[in-house]
C-alpha cells in the first residue's frame, strides 16, 4: 500500500510541477508579447507624432512664404489675367467685324469722300505710335495701350523696335454728318527702307511729316520730304511728342518754316503717347488731304504697290484702283507679263483681310488671283480687265543695292527650298536684288543686293524666322569700278575677280 501510495504521490507532484512551469512560461511569453506590442505601439505613436510636427512646421514654413509671395504672385497673375483678356478681346474683335464686315457699302463712297495719306518720318520719331492712337480714334482697332503697336505685325519689328515694312489699313471717320473712308499707310524711318516708302507714297495723295519734337529736323526728315514733294504730294508738318519736358515745339516750328518752306502755322502739335491733338489732325487730314485722281467711268486700271505670299491662296496683290471698279469674278491681265487672271476674292485692310466684293475709283484694297509664281506679281505692275486696253500707269524707279553679299543654304541639300524662300521674300521686299552664283566651297548660293548692312541684317533674320531656312552669309561688301590699262571699264563684286594689279590703270 506505502509503495503504491509513494509511487502514485510522486507521479501527481510531477505533473503538478510540470503544470506551474508552463503556466509560468505562458504567462512570460505574454508579458513580452505585450511589452513588444508595446513598443510597437510607442514607435507608431513617436511616428505620427514627428510627422505632424513636421506637417505642422513645414505648413507654417509655407503659409509664411506664400504670405511673403502672395502680392508678386497677385501681381503676375494679374498681368497674366490681363494678357490673355486682351488677346479675348481682339479675337472677339475681329471676329464680329469679319462676321458683320464692315457696316457700310464701299460703293456709297465716292472720290469726294476718300483720303490716301502716309505717315512718314525719321526713326523713333512715333509713326507707328501715331499710327495705333489713329486706329483707335476711329474704333478699327481696340483702345490697347500706348505699349502695343498693332502695324509692326513681324517679329524681327517686335524684337528691333523699328517698323521695316510699310503697313495699309483703312478706316471710317464720321466728319460733319459725312462719312470719309480714310486710307493709312505707315510707312518705315530708317534709310535703309526708303524703297518702302517711295513705293507707299505712290498710293497717296497727302502725307503727315512728324518733327519729333525734342530733337527737330533730323536726316530722313528732309529725304521724306523731298520724296514727298516728288510725288506732288500735301504735306501736313506735325510736330511730337510735346508731352515730353524737353520738348521744343514752337522752336521747331520756326525751323521747319525756315529749312522747308512750310509755314509754322500750320504746323500741328500732337502727342501719339497721350493722344493729345489727334482730333485737331484728323481735321487736317478730311479738309487738307487732296482727293485721289482718277475716273470711275472708265474701265478699271490699278496699280501694284505691296505684296505677300500666303501658303492657302497664293500671292496676295495690294492695289490702288485709278480708274473704274474692280469686282470679285473680273477677269484681268497684268500688263508687265501680260498673264490673265480671275479675282476669287477682294476687299480692305481694316487693318486685318475684310472682304468687300468689289474696289472702287481711288481706294485701296487686295485681291487673291490664284497666283502661285511670285514672279507674276511685280511690284509697279498695273493691272486692267481682259476686255480693255490702257495705258501703263508709271511704275517704281528701282533703286540702286549699295550692299552686297552672297547667301548660302546651310544644307545644300535643301538648295530649292532655299530658292523658294528668298523668292517669296523678295516678293514681299522687291528692293533686294538676287541671281544664282556658284562656289567651289559653298557650292552653288545667291549674290544678293541690298540697301544697306541693317537691311541685309533683317532680311537675314526674317529668313531664319518666317521660313525656318539656316543661311551662310559671306562679309558684305562693294562693289568697285576698275579701268583697265586696255581702256575696259569693269565692276567687280567678289574679291576673287579682281584683276592683275599689273592690268589696272585706275
Amino acid at each position: 500500500m506505502l509503495s503504491c501510495f509513494g509511487l502514485n504521490g510522486s507521479k501527481l507532484r510531477s505533473e503538478s510541477l510540470n503544470g506551474c512551469l508552463k503556466k509560468r512560461l505562458q504567462k512570460t511569453t505574454t508579458m513580452k508579447t505585450m511589452k513588444t506590442m508595446k513598443t510597437q505601439v510607442v514607435q507608431q505613436n513617436t511616428k505620427l507624432l514627428t510627422s505632424n510636427l513636421q506637417s505642422h512646421f513645414f505648413n507654417k514654413i509655407n503659409q509664411k512664404i506664400e504670405t511673403k509671395l502672395s502680392p508678386f504672385i497677385t501681381i503676375n497673375s494679374i498681368f497674366s489675367f490681363q494678357k490673355q483678356q486682351k488677346q479675348q478681346q481682339f479675337k472677339r474683335f475681329y471676329a464680329v467685324n469679319s462676321k458683320k464686315q464692315i457696316g457700310y457699302d464701299l460703293v456709297d463712297f465716292p472720290q469726294e469722300r476718300i483720303r490716301n495719306f502716309s505717315i512718314v518720318a525719321h526713326v523713333d520719331a512715333g509713326k507707328t505710335t501715331l499710327s495705333n492712337r489713329i486706329l483707335e480714334y476711329t474704333s478699327t482697332i481696340p483702345k490697347q495701350g500706348s505699349d502695343e503697336l498693332y502695324l509692326d505685325k513681324l517679329q524681327v519689328e517686335k524684337e528691333r523696335g523699328i517698323t521695316v515694312k510699310a503697313q495699309t489699313a483703312s478706316m471710317f471717320y464720321k466728319y460733319e454728318n459725312e462719312v470719309y473712308l480714310l486710307n493709312l499707310i505707315d510707312t518705315p524711318g530708317h534709310v535703309d527702307f526708303a524703297y518702302e516708302v517711295s513705293r507707299s507714297l505712290s498710293a497717296c495723295s497727302g502725307a503727315i511729316l512728324i518733327v519729333d519734337g525734342t530733337q527737330g529736323i533730323q536726316a530722313q526728315t528732309l529725304a521724306n520730304y523731298y520724296l514727298s514733294i516728288e510725288n506732288n504730294l500735301e504735306i501736313i508738318p506735325v510736330i511730337n511728342k510735346i508731352d515730353l519736358s524737353s520738348a521744343q515745339p514752337q522752336l521747331f516750328a520756326e525751323e521747319i518754316e525756315n529749312v522747308l518752306g512750310l509755314a509754322s502755322t500750320d504746323c500741328l502739335m500732337i502727342s501719339a503717347k497721350t493722344g493729345s491733338g489727334i482730333e485737331e489732325l484728323f481735321e487736317a487730314i478730311v479738309k487738307r488731304v487732296p482727293i485721289p485722281e482718277g475716273d470711275s467711268r472708265k474701265t478699271f486700271r490699278g496699280l501694284l504697290f505691296d505684296s505677300w505670299f500666303d501658303v492657302h491662296r497664293g500671292v496676295v496683290c495690294v492695289i490702288k484702283v485709278v480708274d473704274g471698279s474692280l469686282k470679285k469674278g473680273d477677269k484681268i491681265t497684268s500688263i508687265g507679263t501680260k498673264k490673265e487672271f480671275e479675282v476669287f476674292d477682294i476687299g480692305i485692310l481694316h487693318p486685318e483681310q475684310i472682304s468687300t466684293g468689289a474696289l472702287y475709283t481711288g481706294q485701296v484694297g487686295w485681291f487673291v488671283a490664284g497666283i502661285r509664281n511670285v514672279g507674276e506679281a511685280r511690284i509697279g505692275d498695273t493691272f486692267h480687265l481682259n476686255s480693255s486696253v490702257v495705258t501703263p500707269l508709271p511704275g517704281f524707279k528701282p533703286l540702286k543695292s549699295m550692299v552686297f553679299a552672297s547667301l548660302y543654304p546651310g544644307d545644300g541639300e535643301k538648295f530649292e527650298v532655299f530658292g523658294d524662300a528668298i523668292a517669296k521674300l523678295t516678293l514681299n521686299d522687291a528692293s533686294v536684288t538676287a541671281r544664282k552664283e556658284n562656289n567651289e566651297a559653298l557650292g552653288v548660293g545667291f549674290r544678293c543686293g541690298f540697301l544697306g548692312v541693317l537691311h541685309m541684317d533683317v532680311f537675314l533674320q526674317r529668313l531664319e524666322q518666317e521660313y525656318s531656312i539656316s543661311v551662310i552669309p559671306t562679309v558684305p561688301s562693294v562693289p568697285y569700278k576698275v579701268l583697265l590699262n586696255s581702256g575696259e571699264e569693269i565692276e567687280v563684286q567678289i574679291p576673287s575677280l579682281w584683276p592683275a594689279i599689273d592690268k589696272i590703270k585706275e
